[in-house]
């Protein structure tokens, strides 16, 4: 067999081979030599076809030959090459010496548990469940409410290869051999089930005969009081003692909060220099060791006091980090250059048109940034979560900014590919896209969204990342200057970083990392101040509504969970079982006072779904059923401290006490109008998928009784066609008459079935699934129409951006669209009397109007200009010259004269005086304003007087500013009174200055 040519990235190496007969059956194999590259290379290159796709630095190589179509794997070994038709056998292979893809990796650890009874989980979302924390951090958080004792057990064992998200040590990223935004930890977990001796055996059986690490390169690491599981690891593994480590509570014992479950850790740690000995080891020496493999044994209970109890069901959470493993399998210095990034860094390489291999330090640690924050960016959008100024959304954004910078760095331009107009994280996204189909199935189907979302934000900061830039290149070189002068250290202030921050959109971390470039600090104190000053600022701008029903625990303890009725009734007869007023429990509520009532079962639909709260009734009984006691008109209803529905309201008569049977009686007219707008959200979000394309999701919504409103992840304003298209398929499905379908499932057989589940909202094992069938499929716990038909009709009112990627469609339907119409028909009604023309000629008349109305604007316009010609020649006589120079300054109240025309002046008595000449006129357009202008001919600007910067201190005076070009500008401000006085500082300062030029 002979091989014309590989390229191994630098040189191009001309390859000949021999054929040998492989060791093993079905696989044939061929010794390579290497040599200089000829210079036909090209074209036996184009003869090939052969595609390196993973870093020289692996022990092999995978390569796709266009005639054969079969993968090649290519080991290299000094100066010699084996090939091998790659199989899953030689790709995976357990035996020293082979590679392992990232891929194999993790299908292999979940088999393995597998084997072992564990019940396969899929990964969760990087949003997570849990409140506590901004982004799933751990692979053990999706059954942190199992482990603390909250969810009850579904399986007894099971793993995971869960998507993580840390960002606390994202500095570090790119400058060590292990820290990432975005890593995947391989986990298996016991609820109760086995404990120390089968986790730890299991663990070294993976780790040396699955994955056939060497013994003698492993290190072990114990809680200093584990006597347990450092028996097991020395007598039953047998790990030499030498080889394990006792270590303290901060390092190997694990809790999971002041009080509550927790116990010690075991670590496994690889040896990547043993030859250096068993003395004075430290495992935290990254140069030698990288701990791959935590275990942790969850054995006890922390009491207040913070004593330890044994835990009755003891429990197994263990992390492997894929991305280590990958590291040492495939023998790379960093987690970088593992398969799993590095065709990453490949790709932003190849746009900024170098060489990885060939990079110093510094372009490899910006290489490294971009691999990283490219898969946390792609993963986090594609979960849901897209950039803004807060929480997750700031993450996002954070790192996209930073990627964003770090590729300028790099010397990308543009989209990399020569239009310098456009964005590059997009074309570096696809190759995560492409690399995620073991990881998350669902990324490759959301493609179009995030590269769309990554080309917005990457362009949206370009245009203020250039501005940016200068400011804060400014900011520092004044820093460094009054640092000089002073003999201070230079620091950059927080006000500074805050401006950069809020205007410009700089991340402080970003602003940080280029001040420490130039040997600047920055004042976090201060730019935290500005920080909460504006948080402040924000929170007084709104009316924020809390719902307070008093202490959680005492409640808890008191009142069970709400039955709701509201499905089947609209009344029902009801215990009150509590009373709260301004979140505090009373006995009994008079007449007049505002209250929270909380009843055993209830009609009222609580908000929630983005359907606000039923209003009604609840009327006390007395003596007779016909008699009122007491009545309390209900005006929201919320959910609190998980089922308890909260009843808020106000007394309209009599006293209600706590135990007082009642009638709750929900407003039907206002609940129909809630079940119409319900409805049509899941048709809208139906029709948008159809009209605008699948990848649109729902980002939020409001069922009103008077209008609903959607938000939905997109790109750009839908047309007027698009929404057209919405509504009439919005509107034909309502014509169709389709009964509605509900059903409660488990959740699994309702995704399997196709509904669609709200991003963010919380499920239980069983759903409840309302179907319009052929046209939508939701998990939705809202109240519906039974019929299409009940909606009678849907229309838009608006659409519009709230934000990035997000926007809004409000719409009525039902009895709102009828109020709708019936509003805007007398408006219509209006026009018409008043313009005496039908409804269909309105719009001709009103376009006959405007043009007249800008004809006569014109008119106008030409008038004050002639106006303001005969003003300006008439005071040209006033101008003075400088001196026994040609110079002449003319500056004068113009009266009332408004801002255009006093342009028009100036620019007429400018070219009627002729070069050089400089003329500033002002004047009183209105109360409480003033209008200035500058205008200077080339001669005078060629004496270094501009007049844009001449014009503003000017305007100061008269309480304002203003500015301009240098032979034309103009000004405002608030304090006529101060005109004259800055129209004498302007002659003052002109004929001061023009004296001493001219002189």
């Amino acid at each position: 067999m002979e091989v014309p040519l590989l390229h191994f990235r630098k040189p191009l190496f001309l390859v000949t081979a021999s054929a040998a007969s492989s060791s093993r059956p079905g696989v044939r194999k061929s010794n390579l030599l290497l040599t200089d590259a000829s210079p036909g290379c090209k074209e036996h290159m184009s003869m090939i076809r052969t595609s390196i796709q993973v870093c020289p630095r692996y022990s092999y190589y995978r390569n796709y030959h266009a005639a054969a179509s079969k993968k090649v794997v290519f080991s290299i070994q000094n100066t010699s090459v084996s090939i091998q038709h790659e199989t899953k056998e030689s790709v995976e292979s357990t035996s020293k010496g082979h590679p392992v893809s990232g891929d194999g990796i993790r299908r292999r650890f979940l088999e393995f548990y597998a084997s072992r009874g564990h019940k396969v989980l899929p990964s969760a979302s990087l949003v997570p469940d849990d409140p506590t924390v901004l982004l799933t951090i751990a692979g053990m958080l999706q059954f942190k409410p199992i482990f603390l004792g909250k969810a009850p057990r579904k399986v007894t064992r099971a793993t995971t290869a869960q998507r993580c998200i840390r960002t606390n040590d994202v500095d570090n990223v790119g400058r060590t051999t292990r820290h990432q935004t975005f890593f995947e930890m391989l986990g298996n977990f016991s609820f109760g089930d086995y404990f120390k001796r089968e986790a730890i055996n299991w663990a070294w059986d993976l780790t040396t005969k699955e994955f056939g690490l060497p013994p003698e390169r492993l290190w072990i690491s114990v809680f200093e009081d584990d006597d347990e599981s450092f028996s097991i690891w020395r007598d039953e593994v047998g790990v030499p003692m030498e080889q394990i480590k006792r270590m303290g509570e901060d390092d190997n014992f694990w809790t999971s909060g002041v009080t509550g479950p927790c116990g010690p850790c075991s670590e496994i740690y690889y040896d990547f220099h043993p030859e250096w000995g068993h003395s004075d080891v430290d495992l935290g020496d990254d140069a030698r060791f990288i701990e791959f493999y935590n275990l942790v044994f969850m054995q006890y209970n922390k009491k207040d006091d913070g004593s330890l109890e044994p835990l009755k069901d003891k429990n197994i959470d263990t992390g492997l980090g894929l991305e280590r493993m990958a590291r040492i399998l495939q023998k790379v210095p960093n987690n970088y250059e593992t398969d799993l990034i590095y065709p990453i860094i490949e790709k932003a390489s190849e746009l900024a048109g170098i060489s990885y291999t060939d990079a110093d330090d510094r372009m490899k640690t910006n290489l490294k940034i971009i691999g990283d924050h490219m898969r946390a960016v792609v993963y986090l959008i594609s979960d849901g979560v897209f950039p803004s100024n807060i929480g997750r959304g700031y993450v996002v954004r954070r790192l996209i900014r930073r990627a964003v910078r770090t590729g300028r760095l790099l010397g990308i331009k543009g989209d990399g590919k020569g239009n310098l107009e456009g964005a590059f994280l997009p074309k570096i996204a696809e190759t995560v896209i492409e690399l995620s189909t073991h990881i998350d199935s669902e990324v490759k189907a959301r493609t179009p969204r995030i590269l769309e979302e990554l080309k917005r934000e990457e362009l949206r900061f370009v245009l203020t990342l250039e501005r940016g830039e200068k400011l804060l290149e400014q900011l520092l070189t004044d820093a460094l200057l009054t640092a000089q002068e002073n003999g201070s250290k230079p620091c950059l202030s927080g006000k500074d970083a805050f401006l950069l921050y809020d205007t410009y959109g700089f991340p402080v971390e970003i602003t940080i990392e280029v001040a420490e470039e130039r040997g600047v600090s920055v004042d976090m104190k201060d730019f935290d101040i500005q920080m909460e000053n504006q948080r402040l600022q924000s929170q007084a701008a709104h009316n924020v509504v809390k719902l307070s029903v008093g202490s959680a625990s005492e409640l808890t303890e008191c009142v069970s969970d709400t039955e709701f009725l509201g499905y089947d009734t609209l009344s029902a007869r009801a215990v009150v079982e509590g009373l709260l007023v301004n979140g505090n429990p009373v006995i009994h509520v008079s007449e007049g006072s505002d209250v929270e009532i909380l009843l055993n079962k209830t009609p009222f639909y609580a908000e929630s779904g983005g359907q606000i709260g039923d209003h009604g009734f609840l009327y006390v009984l007395g003596s007779e059923e016909t008699e009122h006691k007491a009545v309390v008109e209900i005006k929201d209803v919320r959910k609190s401290l998980g089922n308890i529905f909260v009843h808020k309201g106000t007394i309209k008569e009599g006293t209600v006490e706590v135990g007082t049977e009642v009638d709750a009686a929900v407003d039907a007219n206002l609940r129909q109008r809630a079940k119409v707008h319900h409805t049509a959200t899941h048709l809208l979000q139906a029709a948008l998928k159809s009209v605008i394309g699948q990848e649109t999701s729902q980002a939020g919504s409001l069922v009103a009784f008077d209008r609903l409103r959607f938000d939905f992840n997109f790109h750009r304003p839908l047309s007027e066609h698009e929404l057209t298209e919405v509504e009439g398929s919005i509107n034909r499905w309502i014509g169709n008459a389709t009964h509605l379908q509900t059903k409660v499932m488990a959740l699994t057989d309702a995704k399997r079935a196709g509904a669609i589940a709200m991003f963010g909202e919380k499920y239980g094992e069983q759903v409840r699934v309302v179907e319009v069938p052929g046209v939508s499929m939701e998990l939705c716990g809202g109240t519906h129409v039974s019929n299409t038909a009940e909606i009678r009709a849907f229309k838009i009112i608006s659409e519009q951006g709230i934000a990035s990627g997000i926007r809004r469609i409000e719409a009525v339907a039902g009895d709102a669209f009828l109020d709708y119409i019936n509003v805007r028909d007398n408006h219509m009604r209006r026009l018409c009397s008043t313009l005496k023309v039908k409804a269909e000629e309105v719009t001709a008349r009103v376009e006959s109007l405007l043009e007249e109305l800008r004809i006569t604007r014109n008119e106008v316009s030409v008038l004050r200009s002639q106006a303001a010609a005969n003003k300006a020649s008439a005071v040209i006589s006033k101008a003075i010259s400088i001196g026994t120079s040609n110079i002449r300054v003319l500056v004068e109240s113009m009266d009332d004269m408004d801002s255009d025309s006093l342009k028009n002046a100036a620019e007429y008595v400018v070219d009627s005086l002729q070069d050089p000449a400089a003329v500033v006129l002002g004047s009183c357009p209105g109360e409480g304003k003033v209008s200035l202008a500058a205008s200077f001919t080339p001669g005078i600007v060629d004496l270094g007087i501009e007049a844009g910067k001449f014009i503003g201190p000017i305007a100061k005076i008269c309480g304002g500013g203003g500015g301009g070009r240098p032979n034309f500008a103009q000004a405002g401000g608030r304090k006529p009174e101060n005109l004259l006085n800055a129209l004498e500082k302007a002659r003052t300062d002109l004929i001061a200055t023009l004296s001493e030029k001219a002189s």
